[in-house]
């Protein structure tokens, strides 16, 4: 089990996160970006998770400058809810929210090298990250709504990519997921027979054997280029 510490980013915002810290010595250190549903349990867990793995694992609350304590859960409330308050932080001026991710990341380096992984809009956060952050060693976004985009596709990382699709996902249409890899062929990126969000054992869309699986590639990416 982990706990809330307070971070400040570079303009002295002060925001929550999550963290988990391993039982030994960190092999490094994993932030972890959140959906659009807040550092909610399942987000916990999964920081609970690399932590467990042997990495201190650190969960921004990425929705701090619009709103404090967001943790919804997977309702359609739930997610129009969660959608308002991503194209809340969405419109914040430049750098925005990056910002915050730079502070857990800064935070996160007394471990080692720092990978970042992130989920639905955390995935974009993970790839617009992979480009803008210092002290990235690893990048690996799940589903990442938004990013087979033209416009983000066009972003050129600077760490090591690993990214996580489903074929099933109607947010992101496969054909998108294969320009993305036309154009990345420097990325590693795979999809499964799997629907958006299949990683999240508390959504309908869950998919155990595909959340295993890039669950066991993640690691193993982690552990090559963090420790």
């Amino acid at each position: 089990m982990g706990q809330f510490i307070d971070l400040t980013a570079k303009d002295g915002f002060t925001f929550p996160a999550y963290v988990a810290e391993p039982s030994g010595k960190p092999k490094g250190a994993v932030v972890v970006v959140q959906e659009i549903f807040g550092i909610n349990s399942h987000i916990r867990s999964v920081a609970d998770g690399y932590a467990a793995d042997g990495y201190l694992a650190v969960a921004p609350a990425t929705f701090h400058r619009v709103k404090q304590g967001v943790e919804l859960g997977y309702s359609e409330d739930d997610m129009k809810d969660g959608f308002a308050l991503k194209m809340a932080v969405e419109a914040l001026p430049a750098p925005g929210v990056m910002q915050d991710l730079q502070a857990a990341v800064d935070y996160a380096s007394k471990a080692g090298k720092v990978g970042i992984v992130g989920y639905c809009w955390g995935g974009l956060l993970t790839w617009r990250s992979a480009e803008q952050l210092s002290g990235l060693a690893a990048a690996a976004p799940y589903y990442g709504g938004g990013m087979t985009t033209p416009e983000e596709t066009a972003r050129k990382p600077k760490v090591p990519v690993l990214a996580h699709f489903g074929k099933k996902d109607h947010w992101i249409p496969v054909e998108t997921v294969e320009a993305f890899k036309k154009a990345h062929p420097e990325i590693e990126v795979h999809i499964y027979e799997a629907d958006h969000g299949f990683n999240c054992d508390q959504r309908g869309s869950y998919n155990a054997e595909s959340a295993r699986l890039a669950k066991e590639r993640t690691l193993a990416f982690f552990g090559k280029h963090i420790g």
